[in-house]
């Protein structure tokens, strides 16, 4: 038999493993929320989090003199080896859960306070020596330490993924100096637009990513105003004067993070809309980097029969029927977290919606749906550079005979040749399935030097015309 030791609440008495950390109330949620079978356990910036709020609360405890110093020390040692993650595997509590989170700040004060006692030489249960309730939670409430332990994490987790953004983006970054020179037809509505170089197209991805960095930089530093002190719905309550400045600034001391105190702490406890705003700014930077991902697939698609301009690093059989097929897998399981994480959007904005009056309820799916779309996109972003955009390779001759033989490269030589002579040469061009290259060449209008120049990458790159190859023209065509 499993040795077990006896916890009492309002409901009565329960057997908990004795070597378990957690408590009686963490127990009654293991009972009532079975549902994902993912515990909190897997966010382990969520549970540092609990014990750098807890710590700061003890210490601005101390400092008031609403707890014991003999206490309170334990408490804060208790809280340093919760941050150093010692005792993860201590939060069984499954994510979805409702309560506000109270299953998690209850997990959290059972955890530190059994630590704590043990610190000080006592049996985990001896709650009269340091208790969850009346020690770790004092001056506290469920709904300021749980949406407060929420902005601490997801900051810390924001700063972990926009470098995760940052080294994708050097990836296409990296490839656009490669294929600075590699000459190919960009294309607007899925048909040939104007020539460009495969260099600008993964210039062009490397700098969107840089923008929603900024962007979700920017998000970051709208959570930093946080709610401690407002305890149960924002007035206070149950807290010594001056607790919600000084445990403030207490946190943000062992944190060094940039937190303030919220200016309306009733607004801020019932208040999701910072986390609709982070959510937002994924979805913003998924629906970009899906749409790469499309423009990858369909870059590379063929190799006989599709654009076929630039080769992904082949990753797997891409069939169980058809021979020798290679598929662009990792593209497309990025495609696949970018649509999670839009749907999770939704999940959030709904959830956000949902409070009612003094208080959101729906907390616990909010940071749940947030951490888990932040650590998926941060696996793509490295899956996607490492398994895919690093080994990219062009093929430069096909790229050049699509410009060659593309009719919209007509576009870059009108200024040279005139509105005009271009359209007849586009009329021709499409009759008679002669290239536009071939057919100015031709007629006179311009050399296969000049045309050469006109398109070549390091023309492709200024703007404006050459005023003086526009002349020269001009006069041999009267």
């Amino acid at each position: 038999m499993t040795a077990t030791r006896k916890e009492h609440d309002f409901l009565g008495d329960l057997e908990i493993p004795a070597d378990v950390y957690y408590g009686i109330q963490t127990s009654r949620a293991l009972e009532n929320f079975r549902i994902s079978g993912t515990t909190i356990a897997s966010m382990p910036r969520f549970i540092q989090a609990f014990g750098y709020v807890k710590k700061a609360a003890a210490l601005a405890n101390m400092e008031l003199g609403v707890l014991p110093e003999s206490i309170g020390r334990y408490i804060c040692l208790a809280c340093d080896k919760v941050i150093a993650g010692e005792y993860n595997d201590q939060f069984p509590v499954d994510v979805y859960q409702g309560g506000a989170g109270t299953s998690c700040n209850m997990n959290a004060n059972e955890v530190i306070a059994n630590v704590a006692l043990e610190l000080m030489g006592h049996r985990k249960g001896e709650y009269q020596y340091c208790h969850p309730n009346n020690h770790v939670n004092c001056s506290q409430s469920t709904n300021d330490v749980y949406p407060t332990a929420i902005r601490l994490a997801l900051y810390a987790t924001l700063t972990d993924f926009m470098g995760d953004m940052e080294y994708l983006r050097q990836g296409f970054a990296a490839k656009a100096v490669e294929f600075c020179d590699v000459m190919k037809m960009g294309r607007t509505q899925m048909q040939d637009a104007v020539p460009m170089t495969l260099g600008m197209e993964f210039s062009a991805w490397a700098t969107t990513i840089g923008e929603d960095i900024r962007r979700i930089g920017e998000g970051r530093e709208q959570i930093c105003d946080i709610s401690m002190g407002a305890t149960a719905i924002g007035t206070g309550i149950n807290t010594p004067e001056g607790y919600a400045a000084l445990v403030t600034k207490r946190l943000a001391e062992i944190s060094s993070l940039p937190l303030f105190m919220a200016e309306n702490l009733v607004e801020a406890t019932s208040d999701c809309c910072a986390y609709v705003q982070i959510s937002g700014l994924l979805k913003r930077f998924v629906v970009k980097l899906s749409k790469i991902c499309n423009d990858l697939r369909l870059l590379s698609s063929g190799p006989c029969c599709g654009l076929n301009e630039i080769n992904l690093p082949p990753r797997q059989p891409g069939s169980s029927i058809m021979p020798g097929k290679v598929n662009p897998v990792i593209p497309e399981v990025v495609n696949q977290v970018c649509f999670d994480v839009i749907g999770k959007d939704v999940t959030i904005s709904m959830a956000a919606e949902a409070g009612q009056l003094e208080l959101n309820a729906m907390e616990p799916v909010i940071a749940y749906t947030l951490f888990a779309s932040l650590k998926h996109l941060g696996n793509a972003c490295h899956i996607l550079r490492d398994l895919c955009v690093d080994g990219i390779t062009a093929n430069r001759e096909h790229c050049a005979s699509l410009v060659r033989n593309a009719i919209g490269v007509v576009t870059a030589l009108a200024p040279y040749i005139g509105y005009e002579r271009s359209s007849e040469i586009a009329r021709e061009a499409l009759a008679s399935g002669q290239s536009v290259y071939d057919l100015v060449v031709r007629h006179n209008y311009m050399t296969s030097e000049e045309i050469d120049y006109v398109l070549s990458p390091e023309r492709m790159m200024q703007p404006g015309e050459d005023k003086e190859l526009q002349r020269r023209i001009a006069k041999r065509l009267g």
